[in-house]
């Protein structure tokens, strides 16, 4: 009997967990928000626990990444930032996501309950207590830590770039990243993704496409205190936000609630006009960024200073190089990370945010490497820069550099809380949250001039969005009424703010807000930048490339040259079927909406037909004979035009793809549906069976002239019918200009089919236009037998979302 309650003690013993004190002997202590231990024989990290219930933010990124902009594993990527607790229910803990998409402030607890559990909570992770010490316990964090957290094998996968999985036996704790500080700790991991069949973006940037080696980081960091007041959103004031549904307000009230994103900054003197912060908010430069960029990306970001300044703050912004001692993915450092890709891409701003209050944490900048070289490339088809014997003209890498510096403002804009701002390109370039095309002016001796290519300094637009968003109003300060008049003063000045939705070339309306526009009027732009466009082929010549460099090489440099109107196009083509709006509320007094007036629509039109005359499309023959096949080891790109003639340069290809870009804008199915509606409502307006027969008159009625310059007629006439086509077969389209582009296509055919030319090239043309036409009847989705040239990208290559903010 004694043996056997001896036994039970031990077996009593032995199920009790372990001591804190025992469990973690020998191992290395990492002290911190949450204390670490690292067991270097297991390769373990051991967490401790001792906050139950005390919500705090976790956040995953990729410190370490792919280097491919079509797939978007970038080094520095944020990942989500989630509002988290442990919970521990007896021997399990477990990490729990509550749900502030869904809430209830109150002060009544069983509002706020009957809001928690009317919505699901996201436990994360689930922990076996491994020892305790009273309320604190010890579990094992290392597969929590070696796992796929940002998502890679679904990334690689929804790229097409094959099937990967991680292979455990190659994944580790990355220690010298592995750090516990006051505010946060932070756990970073090496994972390896084994896996077969990869595409050819990954093959591009692994040295073995089987096995695919990234890092991961993991943060855990406590939430900020009180003090913070979150401030309201308003549409105007050009800010991202959080939204959530507060069940508690009033039913005449909105149940979604929308606030700013931005930092906390106090005036230590609310009442002085100028003060200085209590806390400047600063900002930390890239160390692997090299002169003369670094210099130029310090210059840049520092400008927002002055929009503080105007806000009436002294020295509440700056921007410094990071301490070499820094570890970039500490909460503490607000970071402009300096990032290299195999293939130019959209830079962007990001960060941690306070999901509770919308309280900007820790900012992130992300800039591409190559986005300079490319702004080089387009200087260097302007300037034609390389004379013989002679030092490169110094102007190509000044306009580079001085883009850097609107990059860098551009991007930490975002992460102050900013959003795109693409009316400003229309108000004198009032802020640098556009995105700017060089302004290339013409020199009097018909030179191309960039002196003044980008802005220098903050906009006037941003400076009221800072003030909107950071100004410390005095005590009894009736503040909703002093933030509107911010707004209402600035709207009287002809400030607006107006971003993505309303810019985008495909289907927006307003007819000033573009992306890579300049000029308040888009119709005389396109029309002035095509003489300067014009100017700068005219002096094209093997000086746009360095002496010793291949001569097919031209062809790259030309690309961006040739299409240097290609955003203009899209400005232009807005103003038909336009419609001038703002972000109006009731009784703000702001023009709601207007029609862009008729004449000034068909004088759009006009513009955009005279860029696809063959005059302005075909290439002169001496830069033909300058254009060979690129060597061994050199390779055409889909950077450079599309050829249909094998190896050698395709004289069409250029202006084949030029005409697709302005036959798809001014028929664009949203635009066409717009068209007819608005002509329908208003007989002064161009309606789309107008505008199409303006097309046709340009192109299949024009007179056609012999040699190149009538090939170059044929392959526009092609583009026009592709688009008329298209839209009549787009399902998505509305069913009236579905209709009329039908009609227009059969009387087309009629006219062809009337038509008797003497030019053998021209019946050709005719006959295959009428077998197209015979085909779409037959078949709509099928009808097309050769498929336009893929387009060279203008865009930074990569993610179809732009460079904006990602929280």
């Amino acid at each position: 009997m004694k043996k056997l309650l001896w036994l039970g003690l031990v077996f009593a013993a032995a199920a009790l967990p372990a001591t804190m004190a025992e469990k973690t002997a020998g191992l290395k202590k990492l002290d911190g928000y949450f204390p670490l231990y690292w067991d270097e024989k297991a390769g373990k990290v051991w967490l401790e626990i001792g906050r139950w219930g005390e919500e705090f933010l976790y956040v995953n990124s990729l410190p370490a990444g792919l280097g491919s902009n079509d797939i978007g594993l970038d080094r520095g990527q944020l990942g989500d930032t989630r509002i988290v607790r442990f919970d521990r229910i007896g021997p399990k803990v477990m990490l729990t996501q509550p749900n502030y998409g869904y809430r209830a402030v109150s002060n009544d607890e069983s509002e706020r309950r009957a809001v928690r559990e009317s919505f699901a909570e996201s436990t994360l992770w689930g922990f076996e207590v491994a020892a305790e010490d009273g309320s604190r316990v010890l579990v094992d964090a290392t597969a929590f830590y070696l796992r796929d957290s940002h998502g890679v094998a679904a990334r690689l996968k929804d790229a097409k770039q094959g099937q990967y999985h991680l292979d455990p036996t190659r994944c580790a704790i990355y220690l010298p990243r592995t750090k516990a500080f006051p505010k946060n700790s932070e756990v970073e991991a090496t994972l390896t993704f084994a896996g077969e069949d990869a595409g050819r973006y990954l093959r591009s940037v692994t040295p073995s496409s089987d096995s695919v080696t990234l890092r991961t980081h993991h943060s855990f960091i406590e939430l900020p205190g009180p003090g913070y007041e979150p401030r309201r959103f308003d549409p105007r004031a050009g800010y991202f936000g959080i939204q959530y549904m507060d069940y508690a307000t009033p039913i005449a009230s909105p149940v979604t609630q929308h606030f700013l994103a931005r930092h906390r900054l106090k005036k230590k003197d609310p009442t002085a006009a100028i003060s200085d912060a209590e806390k400047p908010l600063v900002y930390y430069l890239d160390r692997g960024a090299p002169e003369p960029i670094r210099a130029a990306l310090l210059d840049g970001a520092r400008w927002w200073n002055q929009a503080f300044e105007a806000a009436g703050y002294r020295n509440a912004f700056r921007v410094e190089l990071l301490p070499e001692d820094a570890d970039p993915m500490d909460v503490r450092y607000n970071l402009i990370q300096w990032v290299h890709r195999s293939t130019r891409g959209w830079s962007y701003g990001g960060g941690v945010i306070d999901p509770r209050t919308g309280e900007i944490i820790k900012g992130q900048v992300t800039l591409g490497s190559l986005r300079v070289r490319q702004d080089y490339l387009i200087a260097q088809g302007l300037l034609a820069p390389y004379e013989e014997g002679k030092a490169v003209n110094p102007a190509v890498e000044k306009m580079a550099v001085a883009r850097l510096r609107q990059l860098a403002a551009h991007e930490v804009g975002h992460t102050l809380g900013l959003s795109h701002n693409y009316v400003s390109s229309a108000r004198n370039r009032a802020s640098v949250m556009d995105y700017p095309h060089p302004l290339v002016q013409l020199g009097s001796d018909g030179v191309p001039d960039l002196s003044d290519a980008y802005a220098t300094g903050i906009g006037e637009w941003d400076k009221v969005a800072i003030t909107y968003g950071y100004q410390d109003f005095a005590p009894g300060t009736d503040q909703p009424k002093a933030l509107a008049e911010i707004l209402n003063e600035a709207h009287k000045r002809g400030q607006l703010y107006l971003t993505d939705e309303d810019a985008r070339p495909q289907g927006s309306a307003h007819p000033q807000v573009h992306l890579w526009d300049n000029g308040a009027n888009a119709v005389d732009e396109l029309k002035r930048l095509m003489k300067v466009r014009a100017a700068a082929l005219d002096r094209f010549s093997e000086k746009n490339i360095a002496v010793g460099a291949p001569m097919s090489t031209l062809a790259d440099v030309l690309v961006p040259l040739y299409l240097g109107h290609r955003y203009q196009v899209e400005a232009a083509s807005k103003v038909l079927g336009g419609l001038t709006y703002t972000y109006a509320l009731r009784g703000d007094g702001q023009t709601i909406t207007e029609a862009v007036p008729g004449d000034e629509q068909r004088r759009a039109l006009t513009e955009l037909l005279n860029t696809v005359k063959p005059e302005a499309l075909a290439l002169p023959e001496k830069i033909l004979k300058l254009l060979p096949p690129v060597p061994p080891d050199y390779e055409r790109t889909r950077e450079s035009f599309a050829s249909r003639t094998g190896l050698t340069f395709d004289a069409l290809a250029p202006a084949e793809t030029a005409s697709q870009l302005v036959f798809t804008m001014i028929l664009h199915p949203e635009r066409a549906g717009r068209l007819v509606q608005y002509h329908a409502r208003d007989g002064k307006q161009p309606g789309l069976d107008e505008v199409i027969d303006r097309v046709l008159d340009a192109t299949w009625k024009a007179n056609h002239p012999p040699g190149y310059a009538g090939e170059v007629q044929r392959v526009v006439d092609t583009a026009a019918l592709r688009a008329i086509l298209s839209l009549a077969a787009n399902d998505g389209a509305a069913p009236q200009a579905r209709a009329v582009a039908l009609l227009k296509a059969q009387q087309l055919r009629a006219v062809l089919k009337a038509a008797v030319p003497a030019d053998p090239a021209q019946k050709a043309h005719f006959a295959f236009a009428l077998d197209q036409l015979r085909r779409f009847d037959e078949n709509p989705k099928e009808w097309n037998a050769t498929h336009p040239t893929e387009v060279p990208p203008g865009q930074p290559i990569g993610c179809d979302a732009g460079d904006g903010p990602i929280w």
